[in-house]
């Protein structure tokens, strides 16, 4: 009887509550809401990390340094705080969905300055290692065809470059189930092959060459090679909108990636320690003087073309995301924010990101080696980025007052981690002579700070629409369920039922 008057009250409840004037819609409403799995969000974070070719690298690290178990400790301890990070970031996709991934969280912990250092931060980052990846892979190519006795040289290395980033953004442009998808299938073989080849009995090994010039210690290029495999479990943030619960998924995955691929990559340091992996490593170095068959090199190179093709195509996915959505709040031009009809995908924002993909790689192709300045650049950023997100974490918690002890302290020991690891990278370079980085960290860091200044000046209105966020429609919420009432930036959204405009739906 209870559940009978119940209903009957709700459904009173939803003829006597009048519509508002003008229904509320999500700001991200354009990139069709709602469409991806948790499966497809785990891809989209699993291939940001490259994880099979991060594999083969972190035994090579290991082997040509000569930190077997300290290499091993450290990526133990990069696993351990890149998760540390991932518990700061779960504390806001449990809250809030938002295209912009860290920049829109840092943006509701501390303020527009620090979510445009942190959006100039993640982009370089991803942009940055999108050009590297796609490097690496287009050179992976060239190997396999070179095994087939196919050379590629000269201005046809550039064609190749050019035909992949090509490939990658007709597969984004498709839709972003599409692209996940195949960013899940060419990273899952990749990755069964790595794992089944290192475990394979080896041939003769060859001893492993050291590389010159340790510098200031033997482990900081592991550290760094660590730390940089890790990274991308943020990635997932950026298709949040796209999700099909986002909240929930997102979640998992934002935690679940760095401790999925930290297990493989500690096993992989394992594999080095061991001795498991050096076959592996010789055939990655040294190709077929190993006595490794030709047909194992060329596959080993062809699973590494798929892990780097892969992570290129989801780092151009959360790049766009990003740039679709500063482009929405006015931030960067508005052209950004657009979106394909009838695909449902940032068109403007996939072509620019694949396009400086493209042009990075190539580059590279060019110069025939990847700078040193350029690879610790964007792994100090990142980890700046990662501690605003776990000092904006506890500023956002206190603010709304669901802060606990074990937050608190959870977030402060990530950002204290974090700025400790991003010291001992700057200044062990610093002391080695190398103030490449610095010089380029310096750059990234004043950019925003000359951004934000000219926003203030010439837009101020701007400032306050960063941190745009997905928020429930008119359509989400049963009739007479919900308060919506127009907010200070001209949006009709759902609203506490206290708001003096509330108007029930």
């Amino acid at each position: 009887m209870t559940e009978t008057s119940a209903l009957a009250d709700a459904i009173a409840r939803s003829f006597a509550h009048r519509e508002p004037e003008r229904p509320a819609v999500s700001p991200l409403r354009a990139l069709g809401r709602r469409q991806l799995s948790g499966w497809e969000v785990l891809a989209q974070s699993v291939a940001t990390t490259a994880p099979a070719a991060s594999m083969v690298l972190l035994p090579a690290a290991m082997l040509t340094h000569h930190a077997l178990m300290s290499g091993l400790i450290a990526v133990v301890a990069a696993t351990v705080l890149v998760t540390l990070i991932a518990c700061c970031t779960a504390l806001f996709t449990r809250r809030m969905v938002a295209s912009g991934g860290l920049y829109a969280f840092v943006a509701k912990g501390l303020g527009p300055r620090a979510a445009l250092t942190t959006g100039i931060a993640m982009a370089v980052k991803y942009l940055g290692s999108g050009a590297l990846t796609l490097y690496h892979g287009g050179h992976a190519v060239i190997a396999i065809a070179a095994q087939c006795g196919i050379g590629i040289r000269g201005p046809a290395t550039a064609v190749v470059y050019f035909l992949i980033a090509a490939a990658i953004l007709a597969a984004l442009l498709r839709g972003v189930r599409f692209a996940a998808l195949a960013i899940l299938v060419i990273e899952s073989c990749s990755l069964i092959f790595i794992v089944g080849l290192m475990v394979m009995p080896g041939a003769e090994s060859v001893p492993v060459q050291p590389f010159p010039g340790a510098g200031t210690g033997l482990l900081l290029p592991v550290v760094l090679s660590a730390l940089f495999a890790l990274a991308g479990f943020e990635s997932a943030t950026f298709v949040a909108p796209e999700a099909r619960r986002p909240m929930i998924t997102v979640t998992r995955t934002v935690i679940a990636t760095p401790a999925l691929c930290g297990a493989l990559f500690v096993f992989a340091g394992w594999a080095a320690w061991s001795g498991h992996a050096d076959t592996l490593v010789g055939a990655y170095l040294y190709g077929t003087s190993t006595g490794v068959s030709p047909v194992v090199v060329a596959l080993l190179h062809l699973g590494m073309a798929c892990s780097w093709l892969a992570s290129a195509m989801a780092s151009s996915n959360a790049a766009s995301r990003l740039l679709y959505s500063m482009g929405v709040e006015g931030v960067l031009p508005a052209g950004l924010g657009s979106v394909h009809r009838r695909l449902r995908t940032p068109w403007v924002a996939l072509v620019s990101a694949v396009s400086c993909l493209a042009i990075g790689a190539t580059v590279l192709a060019v110069r025939g080696e990847v700078p040193d300045w350029a690879g610790v650049t964007l792994r100090v950023v990142l980890l700046f980025a990662y501690v605003l997100v776990a000092v904006a974490a506890v500023v956002f918690l206190a603010r709304i007052q669901e802060s606990t002890p074990a937050i608190t302290w959870t977030c402060r020991v990530a950002a204290t981690l974090g700025g400790v690891v991003t010291g001992y990278i700057v200044i062990g370079h610093a002391l080695d002579g190398r103030f490449g980085a610095l010089t380029a960290l310096l750059v990234v860091l004043a950019v925003p700070v000359l951004w934000y200044r000219h926003l203030r000046r010439t837009r101020p209105a701007t400032l306050a629409d960063i941190g745009v966020f997905d928020s429930p429609e008119s359509k989400d919420v049963l009739p007479g369920a919900g308060a919506f009432a127009e907010t200070g930036r001209g949006r009709v959204a759902l609203v506490g039922s206290d708001h003096p405009n509330a108007v029930r739906r």
